[in-house]
């Protein structure tokens, strides 16, 4: 599978590159790449009552690009608070199935907690997210198991619980799916 990692705005490439790496590590026969060009974010994703943005404006974007894209996903990475209409905020939203993915950094830094920053958790975090996503895009749903990362987090307490890889029935769905893009 070839991911295409997209920054949107303006994004840390540092926190992108180890992303790869840790992306590359967890779906086996997987190449990650940083996509050199960035994608603005757009005025009409703002929300001014909310003071966030709206992730299906932005998740309709990435999905333009990746259909022009030689990728098999696309995973937009914004540093901005988003949401969706019937929720305060998510960490990320993606097509269920298809090829776009979307999370935010912006809830992730254990900072925005009022605690220490810390690089290692903000970057676990952001690859269970991250792996969450594209899972979406294989067409995995949410699981009802606490440690699979396709356990749906209500709240960062959740992400800091469960574990950054799937369990194993949902690992065998989406290997399955992996293998049936060939």
């Amino acid at each position: 599978m070839k991911v295409g990692i997209l920054p949107i705005a303006k994004v840390d490439t540092a926190i992108l590159r180890r992303m790869t790496e840790s992306l590359e590590q967890i779906f086996p026969d997987t190449i990650c790449k940083v996509i050199a060009e960035k994608m603005p974010l757009l005025d009409r994703a703002f929300d001014k009552k909310r003071r966030q943005y709206r992730s299906n404006v932005i998740l309709t974007e990435i999905q333009a690009f990746a259909a022009e894209e030689d990728l098999d996903r696309v995973l937009g990475v914004v540093d901005v608070d988003i949401f969706e209409p019937e929720l305060n905020f998510v960490f990320g939203e993606a097509s269920c199935p298809g090829k776009a993915a979307l999370i935010s950094l912006f809830r992730l830094r254990p900072e925005f907690y009022g605690a220490s920053a810390d690089e290692a958790v903000f970057l676990a975090r952001a690859v269970k997210e991250a792996v969450h996503e594209l899972g979406h895009t294989l067409g995995l749903r949410h699981c009802p198991r606490v440690s699979c990362v396709m356990h749906f987090s209500n709240s960062i307490f959740d992400t800091d619980k469960k574990q950054s890889l799937f369990c194993d029935d949902c690992y065998l769905q989406a290997a399955l799916s992996i293998s049936n893009m060939g």
